[in-house]
């Protein structure tokens, strides 16, 4: 990919993260406090939004040289840029049901919230192959030729395994955060990510997001969809949820009293 290509392609990000921003803080004022359960639905589904499109474009950028360090620091920036862009939104069904098995958020609300994600999703996918058409760089119609490219470069039990396992680190991690500043969190949250990919990217993209899965490999899940669903939907949620079973249960009992 050529310099020019690359300044547009980081262009696009920046495109999406300011665009995001301008409707959430528009969404904040028009709809707080009286219908808070559309603005959840509406802030939910633009940081799925923002996530997933940024993403998409970010592969794009993944093959850049020297390999992986790029494509690494890359990652480390754009999630420490969703982090302190969007913080008013969980992002991440997996993220919702550790929430929802914390006692956090009503079913109803993660039902509302999973809904919105996936609706942001779809739209990230959609919206930025709307965005790759105009032909803006070569990179972008050589994207828009791909079908199924997926992350799944092992078997479905391995990478049911790797996700949740992935899931869990997470959402441990993120307890072990609970008292640090926004600010260092977010940074925190997006090193441990990085950390992740750099393990388990070659063998499953280490996704942990079930939003963000569907966005990236939408034609991968219509044409393997039990596969898909069990490695990228149900992995990364149960590993959750195991999360705060060791946090809540098993860790108070070998913590020295």
């Amino acid at each position: 990919m050529a310099s020019d290509e690359v300044h547009v392609s980081l262009l696009v990000i920046a495109g999406i993260v300011v665009a995001t921003a301008a409707c959430r803080r528009l969404l904040a004022r028009r709809l707080a406090p009286r219908h808070p359960r559309a603005r959840a639905f509406l802030l939910e589904l633009s940081g799925a939004f923002q996530i997933g499109a940024c993403t998409h474009e970010l592969l794009l950028l993944a093959e850049l040289p020297p390999r992986p360090h790029v494509a690494l620091a890359l990652t480390y920036l754009c999630t420490a840029l969703h982090g302190l862009t969007l913080p008013d939104s969980i992002n991440n069904p997996a993220s919702g049901f550790y929430l929802l098995s914390k006692g956090r958020i009503s079913s109803r609300a993660w039902w509302l919230h999973l809904a919105a994600q996936l609706a942001g999703a779809v739209l990230a996918n959609v919206g930025i192959k709307l965005v790759w058409q105009l032909g803006l760089i070569p990179g972008h119609s050589r994207a828009l030729a791909k079908t199924c490219s997926g992350p799944l470069r092992t078997t479905v039990v391995n990478g049911f395994i790797l996700e949740l396992l992935f899931s869990l680190l997470f959402h441990l991690a993120l307890q072990q955060f609970d008292t640090a500043s926004q600010s260092a969190k977010v940074h925190l949250a997006a090193l441990l990510i990085t950390t992740l990919v750099y393990e388990g990217g070659h063998l499953t993209g280490a996704i942990f997001n079930p939003a963000l899965a569907l966005s990236l490999h939408l034609n991968c899940f219509l044409e393997k969809f039990w596969n898909y669903s069990l490695v990228y939907w149900i992995a990364p949620c149960l590993g959750s949820a195991v999360g705060v079973i060791l946090w809540d249960d098993v860790l108070p009992l070998i913590r020295p009293r």
